[in-house]
């Protein structure tokens, strides 16, 4: 058997086992599926048994798991929830973030190469890891919930957007008007999404559900090639194309099949959750740098280093620019799940490896602080949620008018 078959075998037998782990384990304590297919990634991988070998085959599986992650927390957004002055503080906050992370890490970094690379991954935020964590306890549609989506999202957008700003390798004029150009196609996207469907629409949604045909599900997958063509045209990362195709698909499908939309996301879902996700995931770990790490010295100081920063950097702007209304420990619990950071941390620091601007050891350094921020710091922000206040209660959503 090839080196792909064998090591896709490994990587699907990973993704059936991590649940069965998750569940056993989590009677006692909340542990993030991620977390458990990483870590199998690393037993796997060439570090420890040097089982599984990745390939361009399984690579691309993990690029298309990744896509499926971030369009699925693109999806995830309610525009309804993310506005007004949540949504300021928490584009603030990201860019508080952003100024903060870009110069800590030119002082890390040692050059502004590195420094951007690492300032970058420091302020982004893992919603597609935090929202199962959110819906799982209930609390997804709550008002603490739409709060940390509003941050989530801006912590997912933002570092995208700098992604294609500062690690392209263009100038900042160019790079500037390819989102522009990038904005107005997504723009004129929405518009379109907003419109009445016709009738005939919505029938044939009904009617190809539970069939073969399957329209609803195509032409979903549809809208995401034509965004993520749309952006890999204009020579912008893939994952912004992919969040916007996210956003995008959600307003097609209120409009035209509002009752048959929960049916159209658990069939995208069960393609990203039971296959797709599940590859990025074990392959992370599988690519994970362990002796890089494990060498000792410098690097391995960085990891609990970048574990803190992502608290500085990300938790610090969110705790002083959170909503009023919510209690001490949803705060504490808001900049937690603020701070949880993974997939553009190994997207940023794969693009960082490749273009030689972040050393092996560096990338491993920050891949596995946010491995741990994946593992940990959900967990207390259950632990802390769980004993909040008893004078605190569910507050009522922010509109624009509300001061700061």
């Amino acid at each position: 058997m090839s080196h792909s078959g064998t090591t896709l075998i490994l990587i699907m037998a990973i993704a059936v086992l991590a649940p069965l782990l998750a569940y056993r384990v989590g009677r006692r304590l909340p542990v993030p599926l991620a977390v458990f297919e990483i870590l199998l990634g690393i037993l796997i991988g060439p570090d420890v048994l040097g089982w599984a070998k990745p390939d361009a085959l399984i690579d691309g599986l993990s690029e298309l798991g990744l896509t499926m992650l971030i369009f699925l927390a693109g999806y995830e957004i309610e525009f309804g929830k993310v506005r007004g002055d949540t949504l300021r503080r928490s584009a603030v906050a990201w860019l508080l973030a952003l100024a903060l992370g870009l110069g800590l890490g030119v002082l890390l970094g040692g050059g502004y190469d590195t420094g951007v690379f690492i300032g970058v991954a420091l302020t982004s935020t893992a919603l597609g890891t935090v929202l199962p964590v959110l819906r799982d306890t209930g609390e997804l549609r709550g008002r603490f919930g739409s709060v940390v989506m509003a941050f989530g999202a801006v912590g997912e957008f933002g570092p995208i957007i700098a992604m294609a700003l500062l690690l392209s390798g263009r100038g900042a004029a160019e790079s500037t008007a390819l989102l522009a150009v990038f904005a107005a196609l997504t723009a004129g996207a929405v518009v379109w999404a907003m419109r009445p469907r016709p009738p005939w629409f919505s029938t044939v949604i009904a009617r190809t559900l539970h069939s073969s045909g399957q329209f609803a599900v195509r032409f979903v997958f549809l809208l995401l090639a034509l965004m993520l063509g749309a952006s890999t045209a204009l020579g912008l990362d893939v994952l912004l194309g992919a969040f916007a195709a996210g956003l995008i698909t959600r307003l097609v499908l209120t409009g035209a099949a509002p009752e048959s939309g929960p049916q159209i996301l658990e069939k995208v879902e069960a393609v990203g959750f039971g296959f797709l996700v599940p590859v990025f995931f074990v392959v992370t770990g599988v690519e994970f740098d362990l002796d890089s790490l494990l060498s000792g010295g410098r690097t391995l100081l960085l990891l609990p280093l970048f574990l803190v920063l992502f608290l500085v950097v990300r938790g610090g702007p969110i705790r002083f620019l959170a909503p009023r209304d919510l209690g001490r420990r949803d705060r504490a619990g808001l900049v937690l799940y603020g701070s949880t950071a993974l997939p553009l941390v190994v997207a940023i620091t794969t693009i960082g490896v490749d273009d030689k601007a972040l050393a092996a050891g560096e990338a491993a350094a920050l891949v596995g602080a946010a491995m741990v921020s994946v593992l940990v710091f959900p967990l207390l922000a259950l632990r802390l949620r769980a004993g909040r206040e008893p004078g605190s209660r569910p507050a009522e959503p922010v509109t624009g008018s509300e001061s700061w």
